[in-house]
């Protein structure tokens, strides 16, 4: 019973700590270096309490992601940020949940991108949001952004991806 607290605190941490991370994303477009460094050092510990073999085959496999990740962002198609935060969780992550992450986190990331159509084809209808919820004024900021050409909180899918993996999976 003891393992499977510790289990639960730690999913529970990495979830706060993507979720500080995408909410850091919406408001100012940047991932800040502690969350990745937390979720790093919170995810490796998970894997080292599990055994040093299975802490070497995440590194592995963040090591290999971290690549692919770095060789997107030298052609602009991904932000630093998001490199550094994959990567991070990654490491938190068994190899084939790691896998279901990049798909998650890929689907969600499609979700994001048609919002932000959606939301930029509304600016075409010249209609505005009114109102002082939290929504109105995300939604505010947001079109701001998209009329600037703004890039996408990616932020907020790789938190999604990573949710959805964490809260199915077998790893913990």
């Amino acid at each position: 019973m003891g393992g499977y607290s510790v289990s639960v605190s730690f999913v529970i941490a990495m979830l706060a700590l993507l979720s500080a991370g995408a909410w850091r994303d919406i408001a100012t477009r940047t991932i800040p270096d502690g969350v990745s460094l937390l979720l790093f050092a919170v995810g490796g510990i998970a894997r080292l309490l599990q055994g040093p073999s299975l802490l070497f085959s995440s590194v592995s496999t963040a090591l290999l992601l971290f690549l692919v990740l770095i060789v997107a962002h030298s052609r602009g198609l991904i932000g630093g940020g998001d490199v550094k935060l994959m990567t991070a969780l990654a490491v938190g992550l068994s190899p084939f949940d790691c896998y279901r992450f990049i798909v998650a986190t890929l689907l969600a990331g499609g979700v994001l991108g048609i919002a932000h159509l959606l939301l930029a084809r509304r600016l075409g209808t010249k209609r505005t949001l009114r109102g002082t919820s939290l929504l109105a004024r995300i939604i505010a900021v947001e079109t701001w952004r998209i009329r600037r050409h703004g890039p996408l909180p990616y932020g907020v899918a790789i938190a999604a991806g990573g949710a959805f993996v964490l809260l199915h999976s077998g790893s913990f």
